[in-house]
């Protein structure tokens, strides 16, 4: 990942933590695909779909979503897909499944291994320097969606919570999928 503009020592508090803890999980995360080529990132090594070249897109991608979001509010968190009837059977099981959401964890087109870095790279920065100044405590609501509680908001604070947790747990999918892959392990 490339250099960080925001110099941690100049934080002090929540945002401090905030960005030291994204930084350690995004670590974990950066780790899995040290050494390894575009073949070795995007080989599925479980049931799943998953791959670390994809976990890693998929993690990006994520944050960037959250910190339009804290940025905007609502309208950027966009949710306009069409009608699906979230109940129906065979939705519920493709979603098991992750064919509802294959390309968010697959390199698509031109996708690179090393163009996702960049992304991720840019998104973090945008990220910590986002936190170091923005208002922690505004808050918008959150679109609709299967997975939101109906009228529910998050504040600015909680979105990069949610954005730690969402990295860290990515982080321990991809030290599984490494260690599948040639018994490389990132976190013990």
């Amino acid at each position: 990942m490339t250099e960080n503009p925001v110099d941690l020592d100049t934080l002090t508090g929540e945002r401090r933590d905030i960005v030291e803890t994204l930084r350690a999980h995004r670590g974990f995360l950066l780790q899995t695909v040290e050494g390894l080529d575009q073949e070795q990132a995007t080989r599925r090594t479980t049931k799943s779909v998953l791959n670390l070249a994809g976990l890693i897109k998929h993690v990006a991608d994520t944050e960037a979503g959250w910190l339009r979001f804290a940025q905007e509010g609502t309208e950027a968190l966009s949710m306009d897909w069409p009608e699906i009837d979230w109940d129906d059977p065979v939705i519920q099981q493709r979603m098991a499944d992750g064919d509802m959401r294959h390309d968010e964890f697959n390199l698509i087109g031109d996708e690179t291994l090393e163009s996702v870095l960049a992304h991720y790279a840019a998104v973090a920065a945008a990220t910590d320097a986002f936190v170091a100044t923005a208002d922690l405590d505004a808050s918008y609501p959150l679109p609709e969606a299967p997975w939101f509680e109906p009228g529910a908001s998050r504040s600015v604070r909680r979105v990069f919570l949610h954005v730690v947790a969402e990295t860290a747990q990515h982080a321990g999918h991809a030290d599984m999928v490494r260690e599948h892959l040639d018994g490389a392990k990132t976190m013990g």
